[in-house]
């Protein structure tokens, strides 16, 4: 279990992030090809970004990072 110092539960955050890890993780060991494709990690990652304008995708990443903590706030005791 994945704990802070001081604190005496698990880190909420770091297990959202090993749980969507393992998800790349099971796609990957049934991917075709050597690599995940950016677009097939973003299904994964449950991630719609707009690859076309960098900013964009910018910010759908720091809106995803945003949904992912507040997932990881809820999934506290």
């Amino acid at each position: 279990m994945v704990a802070r110092r001081g604190s005496s539960g698990p880190d909420p955050v770091a297990l959202v992030e090993i749980d969507l890890y393992g998800e790349l993780m099971i796609a990957a060991s049934s991917a075709d090809g050597e690599r995940l494709s950016p677009d097939r990690i973003d299904e994964v990652l449950q991630v719609a970004a707009d690859r076309s304008d960098p900013a964009k995708g910018q910010d759908a990443r720091s809106q995803e990072a945003q949904s992912r903590d507040a997932r990881s706030q809820d999934a506290r005791p």
